[in-house]
């Protein structure tokens, strides 16, 4: 799994984001309380769908692998 942290300049495009995110069946979704960004877990299949969405809904994002448990 990757980890991917976005950020927006207005809420609208962070909830846009996070509902279509949710429509791709990404996990982990957790908005932080400014309502300007958000952190996901993506599946390695979908990463680079996630980031050109986000960045199409006026984010950035910034992406980290996640440790899986043995």
């Amino acid at each position: 799994m990757t980890g991917i942290r976005a950020t927006f300049p207005a809420r609208a495009e962070a909830q846009e984001a996070e509902q279509k995110l949710q429509a791709l069946r990404v996990t982990g979704l957790s908005s932080a309380e400014d309502g300007l960004s958000f952190t996901a877990s993506v599946s390695p299949e979908l990463v680079d769908r996630a980031l050109y969405l986000i960045e199409q809904t006026g984010g950035e994002a910034h992406q980290s692998a996640l440790e899986q448990p043995y």
